[in-house]
């Protein structure tokens, strides 16, 4: 059975940090692209970064580019969100999907939430003082 975890939300104060975690079980981190999005009350879910399973390759939107890092530990079959700077506009449920057969070079599908196979829970961040 095909799952993904997310762990790792929580509240923190405006320039602060969390890192979330993406544990995947019964599939392998070995192809194709792992997503993590995020939805505010009242939005569409948007991308705000991915990862090629391959060969690692990474994708930022504008709004968090410099701020946020996505990694992967395939010993682990995890990837991770490293958020810093936090601002309130973060504030969101943060999910990650697995994208089976994407591909980085697929730069609008990527984008695409209707373009993952898989989706974890989410994982609730708020950033507030």
């Amino acid at each position: 059975q095909v799952q993904l975890v997310e762990s790792g939300g929580g509240l923190v104060q405006p320039g602060g940090s969390l890192r979330l975690s993406c544990a995947a079980s019964g599939f392998t981190l070995d192809s194709g692209v792992i997503g993590w999005f995020r939805q505010a009350p009242g939005k569409e879910r948007e991308a705000i970064s991915c990862i090629s399973n391959s060969d690692g390759s990474t994708f930022y939107a504008d709004s968090v580019q410099g701020r946020f890092t996505v990694s992967r530990d395939n010993a682990k079959n995890t990837v991770y969100l490293q958020m810093n700077s936090l601002r309130p506009d973060d504030t969101a449920v943060y999910y990650c999907a697995a994208g089976t057969r994407l591909r980085m070079s697929w730069k609008v599908a990527i984008l695409s939430p209707r373009s993952y196979d898989f989706w974890g829970q989410g994982t609730q961040v708020t950033v507030s003082s």
